[in-house]
Parts: C-alpha cells; sequence; structure tokens
C-alpha cells in the first residue's frame, strides 16, 4: 500500500504530521494488521500566500502525483490518503476537478482518510486572516492566504459546488472509501475567551462535528402560488423533487480527540512508542483495511456505533445553509430568514436553547445556522420563512414559507450534519413597468405613476 500524507492550511513544514506516519508505517501486534505500507509520502503545498486557491493546490496536487506515483501508461499507481483538517477538502476538490461521478471507477485513490476536515468549512475563517493567524490551534502565528480562506468561509461558493457535486457519487461500487475521524473536545491549551469559536460546542476548536461529516443532505425549495397568508403577502415554498442525500461515508467521532496540539490533537498527539496507542490508531488502520463495499459497510457501522457511544452525555449539533435566489437565478442577498416550530409554525415554539450560532457570507449571501438538533428533533414540525427585499415596487418579492406537513421532521434535522436549502423566490414585476400607448399631442407624464397591482407571468 502507498500512503499519503496530506496537511492542512497554512502549514509550513512537515512536522504537522508528527509521529502519525512512523506508527502506521511499523504497525505493531496490537493492532492486528495484516497488510503492508510500503511507501509514506508526505504531501506539502503551498496554501500560506494570497494568490493560490483550492483549484491551484488540486491541480498541483495531480501533477505531484504523476510525477512521484506514474505508471508507464502515463496513468497514477493505486494509493490511499490521509489528510488533516483542510487536506481532506483538498483531495476532495483534487478527485471532482479530475475524476468526478462519471469518471470514479478510474480513481487511483483507494481510502482517503480525513482527520477533522473542514469540509463545509469553519467558523474561524470569518474573523479575517489578521486574527486567525494569531490562533495557535490551528497556525501557529503564520498570516493564512486569502485564497483558502475565502474557500473555508461558511457557506462559500467553492463548498456549495463541491458538496452538490458529491451528491451524484457512488463510492464503494467504485472502490473508493472515504472516511471522516475527528474530534469534539477542546485543549484549554488553546482557550481563546475573547473568540468564542475556539470554545464552541460540538467542535474541535476549529472544525464543527457537522462541519466534518461528509453525510450531510440537500433540498430545493421553490416559490408557488399557493397563499399561507394575506397580510402580508406570503406564498407557499415547496419542495421541489426530493431530499437529496449524500451516499453514506464512515464518519467516527474520536473521544478526547481536539483539532491541533500535542496532548489531544488528533493527529499530532499520537506518539511511537505509546502504549497504548491513541484511539484514532484502531480507526485509521480499520479503514485501511477495508477492501470492498461490505467490508466498507461494516466499518462504518463499527464507525457510528463509536460516534455514539463518544456523545451519550453530550447534545448534537447541526448546521444549515441557505441560498436565495430568485426564478431569474438571480442571488438575493437582502432578507430575513427565520426558523418556524410547532403547529402554527411559529418563530415563538421553538425549544428553548436550540440557537447556537449563525453567520452571513458576505460574498455569496449564504446564511448558515448552527443549532441543537437534538432540541429541533423534539418539533413535530419545522419551517422557514423567507422575507426578501426589495418587498415592494415594481420589482420585488412576496414573503415565502416551508412547511414541513409532509415530511418527516427526521429528514431534515440530522445530528452531526449539514443541510444544505436552495430557496427559489419568485420575482414580482408590475404589469406596467413598461406600456406602449398612442401618439398624443399632450405630453404624457408617469414620473409619479404606482405600481400596477397585476404582476407579469
Amino acid at each position: 500500500m502507498k500512503l499519503i500524507f496530506v496537511h492542512g492550511w497554512s502549514v509550513t513544514n512537515t512536522r504537522t504530521y508528527g509521529d502519525l506516519p512512523a506508527v502506521l508505517a511499523a504497525p505493531s501486534d496490537q493492532h492486528d494488521i495484516d497488510m503492508e505500507i510500503s511507501h509514506v509520502h508526505l504531501g506539502r503545498y503551498i496554501s500560506f500566500h494570497d494568490e493560490v486557491s483550492m483549484e491551484d493546490v488540486a491541480r498541483a496536487f495531480d501533477q505531484a502525483l504523476r510525477d512521484t506515483l506514474a505508471t508507464q501508461n502515463g496513468s497514477i499507481q493505486k494509493f490511499s490518503c490521509i489528510t488533516h483538517s483542510t487536506g481532506g477538502p483538498v483531495v476532495r476538490e483534487w478527485v471532482e476537478r479530475f475524476y468526478g461521478a462519471e469518471l470514479l471507477s478510474d480513481l487511483p485513490l483507494e481510502h482517503l482518510i480525513m482527520l477533522a476536515p473542514a469540509n463545509h468549512g469553519s467558523s474561524l475563517a470569518a474573523i479575517g486572516k489578521e486574527r486567525v493567524s494569531r490562533i495557535n490551534s490551528w497556525f501557529q502565528g503564520v498570516k493564512p492566504g486569502q485564497g483558502i480562506l475565502d474557500w473555508l468561509v461558511l457557506g462559500s461558493n467553492g463548498q456549495w459546488r463541491l458538496n452538490e457535486r458529491s451528491l451524484n457519487y457512488s463510492l464503494a461500487e467504485n472502490n473508493f472509501f472515504p472516511f471522516v475521524l475527528t474530534g469534539q473536545d477542546i485543549d484549554s491549551k488553546f482557550y481563546d475567551f475573547l473568540n468564542s469559536y475556539l470554545t464552541e460546542v460540538g467542535s474541535d476548536g476549529v472544525v464543527r462535528v457537522a462541519s466534518a461529516n461528509l453525510n450531510f443532505r440537500y433540498v430545493r425549495l421553490v416559490q408557488s402560488d399557493g397563499i399561507v397568508r394575506k397580510r402580508p403577502k406570503t406564498l407557499s415554498l415547496k419542495v421541489d423533487g426530493v431530499i437529496r442525500k449524500s451516499e453514506g461515508a464512515g464518519f467516527g467521532l474520536i473521544p478526547n480527540a481536539s483539532h491541533a496540539g500535542s496532548t489531544m490533537g488528533i493527529m499530532n498527539s499520537v506518539k511511537l512508542n505509546a502504549d497504548p496507542q491513541k484511539p484514532v490508531i484502531d480507526q485509521i488502520f480499520g479503514c485501511l483495511k477495508v477492501g470492498d463495499k461490505k467490508e466498507y459497510d461494516t466499518q462504518a457501522l463499527a464507525l457510528e456505533a463509536l460516534t455514539t457511544d463518544t456523545q451519550s452525555q453530550t447534545d448534537r449539533n447541526m448546521m444549515m445553509v441557505f441560498q436565495i435566489k430568485d426564478d431569474r437565478g438571480q442571488t438575493i442577498k437582502d432578507y430575513d430568514l427565520l426558523l418556524l416550530g410547532g403547529k402554527r409554525y411559529s418563530p415563538g415554539k421553538l425549544p428553548e436553547g436550540y440557537f447556537i450560532d449563525k453567520q452571513m457570507n458576505a460574498e455569496t449571501g449564504r446564511l448558515v445556522y448552527y443549532v441543537n438538533a437534538k432540541k429541533l428533533q423534539t418539533l413535530g414540525a419545522i419551517g422557514f420563512r423567507v422575507i426578501a427585499r426589495p418587498d415592494k415596487g415594481f420589482t420585488h418579492y412576496a414573503a415565502g414559507e416551508f412547511h414541513s406537513d409532509e415530511i418527516n421532521v427526521a429528514e431534515l434535522i440530522v445530528p452531526n450534519q449539514t443541510l444544505y436549502v436552495e430557496i427559489e423566490m419568485k420575482r414580482r414585476v408590475a404589469r406596467n413597468v413598461f406600456k406602449l400607448g398612442s401618439p398624443s399631442a399632450k405630453t404624457t407624464e408617469f414620473k409619479s405613476e404606482k405600481p400596477a397591482k397585476e404582476i407579469l407571468n
């Protein structure tokens, strides 16, 4: 087995891998492993320069693979990969750009084991690179590059594109076995009481559990002509098609693991001569042993049991990413969005303490809610209300409202996962925006004309 390591964002040397490569290359009897890791390659890529984008790194990764693992016919030898943090999205970006759903059967990558990956971004990215560089749990004082930072901000275009396209993947059928291993503990050495994201519940201090998990859902809501209420005029939002689900990917929550650090870090706290080894080692070996769909499903179930046990005394959270557009394809950035609960779908009927955080991505206009899924699961119904602007004038939007009357709440509210919600609003144009009239000697003034009640189809 050829094993490649890919580090996270703004790393400047290979010390970041710690003893993990050495431990995996020389497994002891305690891990019950019948495999040989013949070659270990430590990846290194430039991410601390502003001009470097995620696409740039993915292209360079492909070239590095061809330089190092080329076959006689010019393809890439089979290999497995272990990533940390942003390294996970880097490799996934490479998979999508060079293979995608249609060519996944040609993918040379067999096992992709992502440690604490920011698959759906990091809440820390929004605070800006100057402040982020001072966070020792992630960057050790190195100023991060803006290009990768933009990808990592919650609700970025890069995340939406990559995750939506990966909904079409058939994983194990194509002998591609991705796994996510992450933690939800915080190393007190990295506490920063001026930045609550470093001590956020349900995260490892940098990446939320729900953001790491490669299991997620996507739903598209379209505004209909059905009237929810007359004043203010509110039209119904209906599910377009079905709720799409990513193919089940192995996901495990490692006990007593934080994002980084020599004591609790999921990767660099592993020590060569430790006895016993960190729990993450057994799980990595378990993932590397997978050779077919049956074994993949078995390992995924084992990781699910581990996650349940690890979270037995804690709440479980989720993220919701909202994108609002109109039926002409224009992104709407000026809007209010409310979660609704109860039989009457009211924002006042949501359970106390359900809300944790929200962020608006200024570039994309996407709103990201972080909520307590365990508490929202107690609701018999859930809804969303969108008040888009302008809400009056010659061109405007009526409010939209979604009710989960015909959907089981459990289809939308899933602990440890991210729900992508695309909402299409109807752009309402007054019929008298353009009029034709007969020629007349008298000048026609229309400066003070009011919007007509009739709306274009």
